[in-house]
């Protein structure tokens, strides 16, 4: 019988050796060691997972509805609604707008639903909700001021009174003395545009609101007597037009200051309270110093306000002047 020889293979480097080890070759130490290691592996991975679930429920619940925690029924009753305001707005009116169920808690109110409601009256600016434990609602209004008004149709409804701030936001007023609604001037040659249940911000209403505070704060004589200015020719031409009680068409410059122009109206009025036989129909402020006017003679002739001013700053009217090198 022939024998085979048989060699074992050549180990070319250290990496061909077989690196595995007996368990049973390790020590106890070592067993200890590793279970060890696996041990403090796994309560890691638990806690992060926990904290992590945690997380995921507290924002669901934060974001949702009370119930989640089961809070939602704990407590007494809401007993009061506190309202600040810097406007005219009161708390008859935050009950009737937020419309708190009855009963409810002070944990089952969605702060931010209640928000909403505020909000979507024009009249609020922003709007700040606090829970006050135990049972009273905390609610922090900022108002808009109304500048102006505007005549509104909707469909076939009557005509209808809407205010106007001055970011241009149209809106039903509520609460405001009828005394200080009077005084408010009319808007003309604006075009209201539908948005969702309101109405679109009118442009160019800083601007407006810049003229009509001058007015008040520096010169309210002639305040009082605005009663419709015009946005017509406001982006065209950078001018607004105001009838008054006394002269049915003011154009003011609006690249101009305000105050320097009310002062030239208030120079030109003067005058022409000397001639009361020769109204004003027109005073063109928009070209500086230079103040064409144009008036009612008692022929019922009319000098159009385009005539150019004669050189002395006298209109061809006896005794009527405007104002040519004034220092206003």
């Amino acid at each position: 019988m022939s024998k085979i020889a048989t060699t074992a293979p050549f180990a070319r480097t250290w990496q061909d050796i077989s690196q595995s080890v007996n368990p049973r070759a390790m020590s106890k130490a070592g067993r200890r060691r590793r279970l060890a290691c696996t041990l403090k592996f796994a309560g890691v991975a638990s806690v992060l997972a926990l904290i992590v679930w945690g997380a995921i429920e507290i924002a669901e619940t934060m974001g949702g509805s009370p119930n989640k925690l089961g809070l939602a029924d704990s407590g007494p009753p809401l007993k009061d609604i506190a309202l600040a305001t810097d406007g005219v707005l009161d708390r008859a009116w935050a009950e009737r707008t937020l419309t708190v169920p009855k009963n409810a808690t002070l944990m089952s109110l969605d702060l931010y639903a209640l928000r909403t409601r505020l909000l979507a009256n024009g009249q609020v600016k922003a709007a700040v909700l606090t829970r006050n434990f135990p049972a009273t609602l905390a609610v922090n209004i900022q108002e808009r001021s109304p500048v102006a008004r505007v005549q509104v149709q909707v469909g076939d409804e009557p005509p209808r009174a809407f205010l106007v701030a001055r970011d241009g936001v149209v809106y039903d007023g509520n609460n405001y003395a009828p005394a200080l609604l009077t005084t408010l001037p009319w808007l003309d040659g604006v075009k209201l545009v539908r948005a969702g249940d309101s109405f679109a911000p009118i442009d160019g209403m800083d601007t407006v609101a810049d003229l009509l505070a001058t007015a008040h704060n520096q010169a309210e004589h002639l305040y009082r007597t605005f009663l419709v200015i015009s946005l017509a020719r406001l982006a065209s031409d950078g001018e607004l037009v105001v009838r008054s009680k006394d002269i049915p068409e003011i154009t003011f410059n609006t690249r101009d200051d305000f105050f320097r122009q009310l002062a030239r109206l208030d120079y030109v009025l003067d005058l022409a309270r000397t001639q009361p036989d020769k109204p004003l129909k027109s005073v063109n402020l928009a070209n500086g110093l230079q103040v064409p006017v144009t008036v009612d003679t008692v022929a019922g002739l009319q000098t159009p306000a385009s005539a150019p001013a004669p050189g002395n700053g006298l209109f061809p009217l006896p005794r009527l002047t405007h104002i040519a090198q004034r220092d206003f």
